[in-house]
């Protein structure tokens, strides 16, 4: 139990440490996300083991010290996954507003004046119309800052998959690591079944060697017996 507590001590502090590299990164890393998706697999699975032990304490005193123990790493890990999605949340909203930002800074400026102040003054027609676009953007350049606006949102699209695969990669390599460690202790336990099936079987070859020789120690008696009184029969009479 003890082994368990240390452990679950570690792995709070590395989840907290990666969290607080998270927190200082300007973006989120996938890399990074999907080790802390990991480690907090791990330590929810840790808590678990820890309170199935907890549970078999027989001393009423050591089991009430690892119950409150086990709240105190439930809090934990509920105080780290709420860390995670806001730190998660803060970085999606650096990322659209360094879009937005791009975008905007990608817009082009016109002038209020235009370079031949006397151009499209012959008609007052003209001279609105040179008005009307001097204020907003070209209409050429619309569609181009659409296809920008589109573009960035299919990156955050693709960048928000990734990093849902990665958690589901972690998951999986989390539950591939349990199942290692069950297919050893089953390993171990076949070893024993085999060691043990083995010292029977010698066992059973020395007691079918013992048999065969007691049975011709039997018969050689039974003989040697029968040879004796018949020589005794004999000088008798």
């Amino acid at each position: 139990m003890n082994a368990l507590y240390n452990s679950a001590l570690r792995q709070g502090s590395s989840i907290r440490r990666d969290l607080d590299t998270l927190a200082e990164g300007a973006q989120s890393s996938p890399a990074l996300l999907g080790q802390i998706n990991a480690s907090l697999t791990s330590f929810s699975r840790t808590i678990e083991d820890y309170n199935k032990l907890a549970k078999q304490e027989l001393v009423a005193e050591k089991q009430a010290k690892a119950f409150e123990r086990v709240k105190t790493f439930r809090t934990e890990l509920t105080d780290y996954r709420a860390r995670l999605e806001h730190t998660k949340r803060e970085a999606e909203e650096a990322q659209t507003t360094q879009a937005r930002t791009e975008l905007l800074g990608r817009r082009p400026h016109h002038a209020a004046t235009p370079e031949n102040p006397y151009a499209g003054a012959s008609t007052p027609q003209g001279r609105y119309g040179g008005h009307a676009s001097a204020f907003g953007a070209a209409p050429a350049d619309v569609p181009r800052e659409a296809h920008a606006l589109r573009e960035q949102t299919f990156f955050q699209q693709t960048h928000t998959q990734i990093d849902e695969f990665l958690e589901r990669g972690a998951d999986v390599l989390a539950g591939l690591g349990q199942q290692r460690e069950m297919l050893k202790g089953t390993q171990r336990k076949l070893y024993s079944v085999g060691n043990t099936l083995g010292i029977s079987g010698d066992t059973i070859r020395r007691v079918e060697r013992r048999a065969r020789q007691d049975k011709w120690i039997f018969w050689g008696g039974v003989i040697i017996f029968f040879v004796f009184c018949y020589f005794v029969l004999r000088w008798l009479r």
